[in-house]
């Protein structure tokens, strides 16, 4: 119980206390101090937007469909290349589709006018991706479907990403917890 009351309670009320005891001043500095956790963090995904070429530059394995090679919950992170050859795992959107997908290349075709199309195929499927992935009588991926090529592999990392998005409410208490740990805890007298 006593670490109950110093570690939650404690803070909980030491936090009350000094919101009551806020002048305007104290209120923007906060307000200013999660303003920027918030755009740093944007400004740190724009550029590895930037630097790898992807739209996504990080992405978490949600289905088993490449399964054994990848496992629900693995993370990658992405590269778009100039080209991509057959084995390479890539990932893709289609069109009116949310979710991304991450399957491996099969098969490449490059077109008379140079461009270049790829056939895909999840690794525990049956079949290639044309059947049933893709959009109604689409049979190849071109350049603007593909996110880019999985370079890094993280097992397991991903699984607090999927678990916060299929639990709505644990995703906005995490949420709301982190703004009003930034609001109203103020760590720069601690020494």
């Amino acid at each position: 119980m006593e670490l109950i009351q110093s570690q939650l309670i404690d803070p909980i009320e030491s936090a009350i206390l000094k919101l009551k005891a806020w002048k305007w001043r104290d209120a923007l500095k906060q307000a200013l101090n999660l303003a920027t956790i918030v755009f740093s963090a944007l400004m740190i995904w724009k550029s590895l937007m930037l630097i790898t070429g992807s739209e996504s530059p990080v992405v978490v394995v949600l289905s088993g469909s490449m399964e054994p090679t990848m496992w629900r919950g693995d993370i990658l992170a992405l590269w778009m290349p100039d080209t991509f050859d057959v084995g390479d795992i890539v990932v893709f959107n289609i069109k009116e589709r949310d979710i991304p997908i991450i399957h491996r290349v099969i098969q490449t075709h490059k077109e008379e006018n140079g461009e270049f199309r790829v056939l895909t195929k999840g690794d525990n499927n049956q079949v290639d991706d044309a059947y049933g992935i893709y959009a109604p009588g689409q049979m190849w991926l071109r350049k603007d479907d593909l996110m880019g090529k999985a370079v890094v592999y993280v097992p397991q990392a991903g699984f607090l990403t999927i678990w916060i998005n299929e639990t709505p409410i644990i995703k906005y208490m995490v949420i709301g917890a982190m703004c009003v740990y930034v609001l109203f805890f103020d760590d720069s007298n601690q020494g």
